[in-house]
């Protein structure tokens, strides 16, 4: 009996031993400033549970040609493009193609607005139809969009300055869009001329996150639903649509939810000194001017989303970045020169979904803060210029704070 009880002794000692260095071997998991996915917090268990479905949908569901892919597509997946919830990179990059100027896509019949380079077997992938203009889009992150949907149309064009009234040579404009047959005006919309503030996209072009995610589902995988019946049209060949939707109502307004309760990226050390030195500087060299650091939502059918403050860094406006950024193309109203302006909340993230190395701007152009910082022209032209002014420690603590962020 005592044998056995020492034998037991040593057996719990020995398992704990384990335990402790096993503990001490296995990697801990990343703190929540680290990562960009994950729920916002105070959702009710129903709303968790609905978030999980859309969280499936949009990072494990993979289309195949058995379940609806194509015939012409650029992902088969929702994740594929957005790893963790992050940034795309150069061979997740997209082209959108059409004309320079702001009559509307006189392409969509022919596959517009977005190439499909790739195709199933017996298809040929599509190709850009002679006249048309293009630019290439690199998936943005998805966190937080659920805060930048809950902002009124007042609010945005409270930060309006079409005219440059104020003289500080920014004049940052809405994008109206003409709305999908499926979009259904909220209370905070207002309407101009038939049209809508687009919110989401390099160019603002998509109003609300169903007609976004609807759009991704159609352009980027060639899957239909009841809100996009038709498969898109491409090589000459127009639109045809579909008997049967591929993907279910459901499956499409679980992943809108998903994306509408995405949590804000958290910023990390936002006490450290040179942080704090370098968020003095974005405001001396104007850079806030455009990207807005402070919002606060009013009230949402998720009470999660209502009556937060939240700092995105963006006006979800479109400003003129110059010649150097001027791709010919745009969509909605927006000038071919106008982008809007890109939140820079998670920008210090998002090389891990990039592959270790940043590509910035709308086509993933720059590889570095810095890069980014020196393609600013038009509108942004002086915050550069006030930039390329300061000391080399002066620009490490603005870099340092956009990284923070």
């Amino acid at each position: 009996m005592i044998k056995n009880k020492k034998l037991c002794l040593f057996l719990l000692g020995f398992a704990a031993i384990i335990f402790v260095a096993c503990e001490k071997l296995l990697p801990g998991a990343p703190a929540q400033n680290e990562l960009l996915d994950g729920p916002v917090e105070g959702l009710t268990s129903e709303e968790n549970s609905k978030f999980l479905a859309g969280d499936v949908a949009f990072n494990d569901a993979i289309f195949t040609v058995e379940n609806g892919l194509g015939p012409y597509f650029v992902a088969t997946s929702c994740g594929s493009c957005h790893a963790g919830d992050g940034k795309g990179h150069p061979f997740t990059t997209l082209t959108r193609f059409g004309q320079s100027d702001t009559t509307g896509n006189q392409f969509l019949n022919l596959g517009g607005p977005q190439l499909q380079n790739r195709a199933i077997p017996g298809y040929q992938p599509e190709q850009i139809p002679a006249g048309a203009t293009s630019a290439k889009f690199t998936p943005p992150a998805n966190t937080g969009l659920g805060f930048l949907a809950a902002l009124t149309d007042a609010q945005i064009l409270a930060n309006a300055d079409p005219n440059d009234l104020n003289g500080d040579g920014i004049s940052g404009v809405p994008n109206y869009i003409s709305a999908p047959f499926f979009f259904v005006p909220q209370s905070f919309h207002q309407p101009l001329n038939g049209k809508y503030i687009g919110r989401f996209g390099k160019k603002a072009a998509a109003i609300d996150l169903l007609h976004q995610t609807v759009n991704a589902y159609n352009q980027d995988m060639g899957i239909t639903s009841e809100f996009a019946p038709a498969e898109p049209g491409v090589n000459g060949v127009p639109a045809y649509p579909l008997a049967n939707p591929e993907v279910a109502v459901n499956t499409v307004l679980d992943v809108v939810f998903y994306l509408r309760t995405l949590k804000a990226p958290i910023q990390r050390d936002p006490t450290n000194e040179n942080v704090l030195a370098g968020k003095q500087l974005f405001t001396d060299l104007k850079c806030a001017s455009c990207h807005t650091s402070e919002w606060t939502t009013g009230p949402s059918d998720i009470s999660a989303l209502s009556y937060k403050t939240f700092y995105p860094y963006t006006d979800l406006l479109l400003h003129d970045m110059g010649a150097g950024l001027d791709d010919g193309y745009t969509e909605g109203i927006a000038l071919t020169s106008e982008w809007r302006t890109p939140p820079l909340w998670g920008l210090g993230l998002a090389k891990n979904s990039q592959g270790g190395t940043y590509y910035l701007m709308h086509d993933g152009r720059a590889t570095s803060i810095e890069d980014a910082i020196l393609l600013h022209g038009g509108e942004a032209l002086q915050s550069k210029i006030l930039y390329e002014a300061l000391s080399d420690t002066d620009k490490q603590n603005l870099i340092q704070f956009l990284e923070s962020l």
